[in-house]
């Protein structure tokens, strides 16, 4: 039996549609020592009614006026923390209420943060599910100090795919309720000053991403206030410039910064907006030069490979099933 109890915080706004997929791939785990607290951010359905129908006793709901997803995943670190006994947590994973684990995910990531106690946190890969039911998987980054590359750019889809020793939350704190995109990189960022991660050695996912046509990235991903809002918050840590330097520091941010404009254009081309997103391409390549980007500029004007546009529509009846079918299926 798992000497780990794991508090799963699921932060949920306007999420009855999406929950009961997720809460359903938290009661199927293989690892059942875990909790999951709901929060519930103003949400306008009936939230309320679907964690009721878990009639799960490690389900909890509690609620907060609209505040956003930082001050969600906030309220329910404060909860977990308070708790003592059977419920204390010691770990932490933070799921996005549409998406969904693999059976065996809480399992995996929890045998590897304790097979590491060096390790700040435990990684795995992810899928993005597309509404058709296909899946593209990405791996996990190498173990390791992440630092350098997190400052770049970030690693992970979203806290779904990490498992955070409560040692590290303790000490890194909340995440910035003032940051509505890009919140969860500036906190890996934090968690990364503390220690290395240790990823998974299986490649396949322990989260599955579902793609939206109405989700924050596709929304926010374009706007280069976000992402500036980003950067300088991270980079108002005090603790990077002494790990790094003034001048090193300076160089990954503007390497930051040539990531941030080479995200830009793409969305803007995935969106339509195809002059505007050449121009923050072509701003991308000039402040940090890399063959690769360079002559994927080829494609931009085709709208192929990672600038094709957005497909939707309606999916097949069966397409979530059958994506959600992979997360027990995959090797």
């Amino acid at each position: 039996m798992s000497l780990v109890h794991i508090a799963v915080v699921i932060p949920a706004f306007n999420a009855a549609a999406w929950l009961p997929a997720c809460l359903a791939s938290l009661r199927a785990q293989t690892e059942a020592d875990w909790s999951a607290i709901v929060v519930d951010d103003g949400s306008a359905d009936d939230l309320a009614a679907v964690v009721a129908a878990e009639a799960d006793s490690r389900i909890c709901l509690v609620r907060q006026p609209n505040a956003g997803v930082s001050a969600a995943r906030n309220h329910g670190i404060r909860v977990a923390l308070g708790r003592t006994g059977k419920w204390r947590a010691e770990a932490f994973l933070f799921l996005d209420s549409d998406d969904w684990l693999s059976t065996d995910a809480l399992a995996r990531l929890r045998d590897a943060l304790q097979a590491a106690p060096w390790a700040v946190a435990a990684a795995g890969g992810h899928a993005f599910v597309q509404p058709c039911g296909r899946c593209r998987r990405i791996a996990p980054p190498r173990s390791g100090c992440l630092l350098e590359r997190l400052l770049v750019r970030n690693l992970f889809v979203n806290g779904g795919q990490l498992l955070i020793c409560r040692e590290a939350i303790e000490a890194a704190g909340l995440f910035h309720p003032d940051l509505s995109f890009g919140e969860d990189w500036e906190y890996w960022t934090r968690l990364a000053t503390l220690g290395e991660f240790v990823s998974l050695r299986r490649r396949s996912p322990v989260l599955f991403a579902r793609e939206r046509e109405d989700s924050a990235y596709r929304r926010l991903a374009t706007a280069p206030q976000q992402a500036e809002a980003v950067l300088r918050t991270i980079h108002a840590n005090p603790e990077l410039r002494g790990r790094f330097g003034g001048t090193m520091l300076d160089v990954l941010r503007r390497k930051a910064e040539a990531e941030a404009a080479w995200i830009i254009g793409r969305e803007r081309i995935r969106h339509g907006e195809r002059r505007e997103g050449h121009r923050w391409l072509r701003q991308s390549v000039r402040r940090a030069f890399s063959p690769k980007r360079a002559m994927l500029l080829v494609l931009a004007p085709l709208r192929m490979g990672p600038f094709r546009p957005y497909r939707f529509g309606n999916p097949p009846p069966s397409a979530w099933m059958r994506a959600k079918r992979l997360a027990t299926i995959l090797p």
